[in-house]
């Protein structure tokens, strides 16, 4: 195994970093997979350009980083089911995971982070934006995080908006749900494991409404957060290229894949990382 001395380029102010120098069609040690985790946990998502490798060698790479966990709603790739593939078609409308969100946050368990690889591209468009979800606690008043700080979140797998953007990969990839939780509680305001940072946990994509209150009750406080945690201050945005590899904490960023790209096809390859209960 040899070291890959590794270059870390910051691409906006709120977060998100280029990493350069890895090759990962080679092997590489332990020292370099701490530099990237460090880069990830300073950056809260890095961006590793022109890696032209395979299922094999991506899986790989993933495994450095965490147990991979299978995304629980789509099939994903005949020979390697732990890569799911990221699909827009010329003819459909709707692109998968089209509006903010953390990534399976209805699960007891959440990831702690998710990669994606761009396999094909649009001439134009298609790019993805994230959100620093520390920046969007530490901004907000100290009577609003007084207030936060102890409430529960339900989350759920079912919320209108996130089921319309699944549509058309459920139709033609369906994977077997019947035991998959489709709820689950979490702190608003989650604590990292790694920094011991807080962060606001709230997502449009999958968060219904408060403990102990109905959905019309929680909508005006969870309607405010939600627009407050995607300040254009907050976030960055990333123009993909082929061989892209996207990698981000799902503990900390939320993200958005811009659907402005339609008559065209988009296919990116998605490994998951498992996580841990949030607290």
């Amino acid at each position: 195994m040899a070291h890959q001395s590794i270059k870390i380029e910051p691409v906006a102010g709120a977060l998100g970093a280029e990493v350069s120098g890895v090759d990962l069609t080679k092997p590489f040690d332990a020292q370099t997979v701490s530099e990237i985790s460090g880069a990830l946990f300073q950056h809260l998502v890095i961006f590793l350009r022109d890696q032209n490798i395979t299922s094999e060698q991506y899986l790989g790479f993933a495994r450095n980083f965490g147990e991979i966990l299978p995304y629980p709603l789509v099939q994903g790739l005949d020979d390697f089911p732990d890569i799911v593939p990221v699909l827009k078609l010329p003819h459909e409308t709707t692109n998968f995971g089209g509006l903010w969100h953390a990534d399976t946050t209805y699960l007891n368990e959440p990831p702690m982070g998710t990669m994606l690889l761009a396999r094909e591209l649009p001439p134009r468009g298609g790019d993805t934006i994230w959100a620093n979800m520390y920046l969007a606690y530490n901004t907000l008043s100290d009577g609003m995080k007084h207030m936060l700080d102890p409430l529960i979140a339900v989350f759920s797998s079912e919320k209108a908006g996130v089921t319309a953007t699944r549509e058309d990969r459920r139709n033609d990839a369906p994977k077997d749900d019947s035991g998959l939780q489709t709820t689950a509680e979490h702190p608003v305001v989650r604590t990292h494991p790694v920094t011991g940072k807080k962060v606001l946990f709230v997502n449009f994509g999958h968060t219904v409404r408060f403990r102990g209150m109905t959905e019309a009750e929680s909508a005006p406080l969870l309607d405010h957060l939600f627009r407050h945690q995607t300040r254009p201050e907050f976030t960055c945005q990333l123009r993909w290229r082929p061989g892209t590899i996207a990698f981000w904490d799902n503990r900390a960023t939320q993200h958005n894949p811009i659907n402005d790209y339609h008559g065209y096809k988009r296919l990116m390859h998605r490994i998951t990382l498992a996580g841990e209960k949030p607290y």
